[in-house]
């Protein structure tokens, strides 16, 4: 009877099971219960984990705790940290490494715990505090907007969590990714800040943009901005997601230029029914130069018709941009 083989270890990328051949489950405390903690850790404790503790001193966060997490009433960090074997720290960038000091000088934190921060600003090296002590450090930013409510929980499938920590720290994070529905990606330390800015550049500025589009169409009379944009935008940013600067369509692209004179006079022209009627000029007249420099660049639009666009918009950023646009498109046929 030939001998029995052991299994085989577990996949790098899955965290090692219990006794009982399951994921680990944590005792999970978050302190920070506003848009992002009070979402995360509801998803924590629906994939199995207990939920413990949670701080919140704003009347928003203690609404959270008592919408998302109703077993649970607010509680002093120190006392959150002290009883969980995960914490969840969803505090603002700037505040993040004092309260890990805190946690740490008070006692709250042992050997053996993991802190695990949803900043996408910092990597793990802001708690270096509590590794120095024996504590697991990760940082998991999830890539995601939140609104703080149940919607947010359906939003969590699929999305992709920002992973940033040593050997012990990523099995951790690559568990609670997957047990949040998505999925983990590796982020340098050192290249935490431009990920972050990637992101907020992406989703941030873009909700700028579509609150400008939508002023102007209120300005043309339209009663329903957000349901004459939507079926544009939803093909624009799955078009530019799939295909890159191939997506890009309109009067910029084309390299005409006097349709976009005619925007710029028109803007020009707003009265004080547009709220910050000079942002958007700047706005539109920024972006069209950068467009024509990212057509130039993709062999889209030629230097000659790109350069009219971007002098009717302003030199400057625009021209800089344009150079560039110039130089790479000459690289890629030398």
């Amino acid at each position: 009877m030939p001998e029995a083989r052991p299994p085989d270890p577990p996949p790098p990328d899955r965290p090692p099971p219990d006794a009982h051949g399951s994921p680990r489950r944590f005792r999970v405390g978050v302190i920070g219960a506003g848009r992002v903690g009070a979402v995360l850790a509801s998803a924590l404790h629906a994939a199995g984990h207990v939920v413990v503790g949670a701080s919140g001193g704003s009347a928003a966060s203690r609404t959270r705790i008592e919408t998302l997490l109703p077993h649970l009433a607010p509680l002093p960090p120190q006392r959150v940290a002290a009883a969980a074997d995960l914490v969840l720290l969803t505090v603002p960038d700037d505040h993040l490494a004092d309260l890990v000091g805190r946690l740490v000088r008070g006692g709250s934190v042992r050997a053996g715990q993991v802190l695990v921060h949803t900043s996408g600003r910092h990597g793990a090296a802001v708690l270096a505090a509590a590794s120095e002590v024996g504590a697991t450090t990760v940082a998991l930013h999830p890539a995601m907007t939140f609104t703080g409510t149940d919607v947010d929980l359906d939003r969590l499938r699929g999305c992709v969590f920002g992973l940033t920590a040593d050997a012990a720290g990523r099995v951790v994070g690559r568990q609670l990714a997957a047990d949040l529905g998505g999925s983990a990606v590796v982020v340098p330390e050192e290249q935490r800040t431009l990920y972050h800015a990637a992101l907020a550049h992406g989703a941030n500025h873009l909700v700028t943009l579509v609150g400008q589009a939508m002023d102007l169409l209120r300005a043309t009379g339209s009663v329903d901005p957000a349901g004459a944009l939507r079926p544009l935008l939803s093909a624009a940013l799955d078009n530019a997601l799939a295909y890159g600067d191939a997506a890009l369509t309109g009067p910029v692209v084309r390299g005409d230029a006097r349709t976009v004179a005619d925007h710029l006079t028109a803007l020009e022209a707003l009265g004080d029914d547009v709220p910050d009627a000079e942002d958007v000029r700047t706005a539109y007249a920024t972006l069209a130069g950068v467009t024509a420099a990212r057509a130039v660049r993709s062999g889209r639009l030629d230097g000659r018709a790109a350069a009219e666009i971007v002098e009717l918009t302003g030199a400057g950023g625009p021209a800089t941009h344009l150079r560039r646009g110039r130089q790479h498109q000459h690289q890629q046929h030398r």
